[in-house]
């Protein structure tokens, strides 16, 4: 006889209350809720309004740092093997068109093999080739795009971090092409505070400075190589611009951060940012001030000097704290720049546009029509088409439609124009296995089987053909989701979801009050549909 189990039947029933619960978010008000039933279908830019920023990574710029960094390493292994040279220098071009490499020329060309097989120890994919007995180091074009790709990935996740705790809703935060990242903040009107929290590296160092001097005025006086001058703002002089030689050598950086946090200083009232190192960072700022017992050590962000502090003893504690002639506000984002991490580049914006909520408004109520529009006319084609039978179809539809929504909600995702037409898209397809399974019960009673024959044939045979057509679907908004960006991955999103939904309500849902409707009329020549 045509039925579904006790147990298939309470899993169908557990499975549509649930997406009934967690479809709740989006009807509710979510102070009402509990606090594990707050995710909700979050509003896409071109809904809600806010802003549209689009930012530049210069590349270039760390390329060349790393090669400032392997410069050293370059004159270390000179100086090892005792390999004459001349005039060794990091070319670059400011306008960022060509490589930036490092060269110098050997007194005797017959050293390159030497300096090659040191070299390549401490990086092994480093290009090393001699040209007219020039020597020219740089990066293999594989070691520039695995280093490109873990740059932006890594700038997305440090913007991330820091919208997400500025408290900005949702954001939207994408790889565009090779060099780009575009951010949309849905309800940011005024995105000044954002870009400013955005486009600051606040790469943090921790540097030795270069002896005892006095601060200079620009133009400032030769230093050695090892060193170099760095803008600090004296607390004691305001609004004077101060030079102090910093060691270019860095004894701590930012990466081994745990913590940063505002604080009030109980004696005078002033707002400092308290540190809080891990433990690599607690043994390495312990050796820092060891070796600075006496001495000036800077704490550098953004190659500018915070404060420089005279070391009395060491700190073994992992704990520092940054002062300075900060305001509560200045302070508080000084920490959360830190807790989030430096950006590995500088960002530069190269597009920014506001959309109003007028539009997004509008935008929302024409997404609404369409919806309902849709819907409407599948219902009644369906009760028009298939009598009682296109009533189970349509109970599902909105079951289908619950369940969708209660997955989006749960995915966190944000919903966009896009989206919203793949809603649509998916009410016209969501019926499209029961007109198989409709047709194919029609076509069964054509042959002169029995209802109970008709309906468990149809149910079967119709299953290859709704099985192979929602796959092809799924397959190509898989394709879509992975090979586009944006609201266009929304569309594609919404659309695998509501197929899934879609096989669950018309196989199972339908059958189940088929099988129900059936166990009570028991039909013996005719159905409903």
């Amino acid at each position: 006889m045509f039925e579904v189990s006790r147990l298939k039947s309470l899993t169908i029933i557990l499975i549509c209350l649930i997406g009934v619960i967690f479809c709740l978010p989006n009807v509710m008000d979510m102070n009402k809720l509990p606090s594990w039933l707050q995710n909700k279908v979050n509003l896409g830019l071109e809904l809600k309004g806010g802003s549209h920023l689009q930012f530049e990574v210069d590349l270039k710029t760390v390329e060349r740092d790393y090669l400032k960094h392997m410069i050293q390493n370059v004159r270390s292994v000179l100086r090892q093997k005792k390999i004459g040279y001349l005039d060794l220098t990091l070319r670059h071009d400011d306008t960022g068109v060509v490589d930036p490499d490092i060269t110098f020329s050997f007194r005797n060309h017959h050293d390159f093999a030497i300096f090659k097989k040191e070299l390549r120890k401490i990086d092994p994919e480093l290009d090393i080739q001699l040209k007219d007995q020039q020597c020219i180091v740089s990066l293999t074009l594989d070691k520039k795009n695995i280093r490109n790709k873990q740059i932006l990935d890594q700038s997305i996740e440090v913007i991330r971090r820091r919208i997400d705790e500025s408290g900005t809703k949702e954001p939207n935060i994408i790889r565009q092409g090779l060099d780009r990242i575009v951010v949309e903040l849905p309800g940011v009107d005024n995105p000044q505070e954002v870009k400013k929290l955005i486009g600051q590296t606040a790469k943090l160092e921790f540097r030795l400075v270069d002896g005892d001097p006095s601060f200079g005025d620009d133009p400032k006086p030769q230093i050695t190589t090892d060193s170099e001058w760095l803008e600090y703002q004296d607390d004691r002089i305001p609004g004077k611009v101060q030079y102090l030689p910093i060691k270019k050598e860095v004894l701590l950086t930012g990466d081994h951060l745990s913590d940063a946090q505002m604080q009030s200083d109980q004696r005078d009232g002033a707002y400092q940012v308290s540190l809080k190192f891990d433990n690599i960072g607690s043994r390495l700022f312990l050796e820092a001030t060891t070796k600075s017992v006496k001495k000036r050590l800077a704490i550098v962000l953004d190659q500018k000097i915070i404060t420089a502090p005279v070391v009395s003893d060491p700190i073994p504690n992992g704990q520092a704290s940054i002062t300075g002639s900060f305001t509560m506000k200045e302070a508080h984002q000084l920490a959360l720049l830190l807790r989030a991490g430096s950006l590995p580049t500088p960002l530069k914006i190269v597009e920014e546009r506001t959309v109003g909520p007028s539009l997004g408004d509008d935008s929302i109520a024409h997404g609404k029509m369409a919806v309902i529009y849709s819907f409407v006319l599948v219902a009644a084609f369906m009760v028009l088409g298939y009598s009682l039978f296109g009533v189970f179809a349509n109970i599902a539809l909105i079951f289908n439609l619950i369940l969708l929504f209660a997955g989006l909600s749960l995915l966190g995702a944000t919903l966009t124009l896009p989206g919203i037409a793949g809603i649509a898209m998916t009410i016209g397809m969501a019926v499209d296995a029961n007109v198989l399974i409709y047709e194919r019960i029609k076509e069964e009673m054509r042959r002169g089987l029995k209802p109970l024959m008709a309906i468990e044939a149809g149910y079967k045979r119709a299953m290859a053909t709704i099985i192979d057509s929602n796959l092809t679907t799924i397959i190509g908004g898989l394709v879509l989701y992975e090979f586009s960006s944006g609201s266009i991955r929304g569309f594609a999103v919404t659309l695998i979801i509501g197929i899934v939904v879609s096989l669950f309500t018309a196989l199972s849902v339908t059958k189940l009050m088929t099988a129900y409707w059936f166990r009570n009329k028991t039909p013996q020549n005719s159905l409903p549909i």
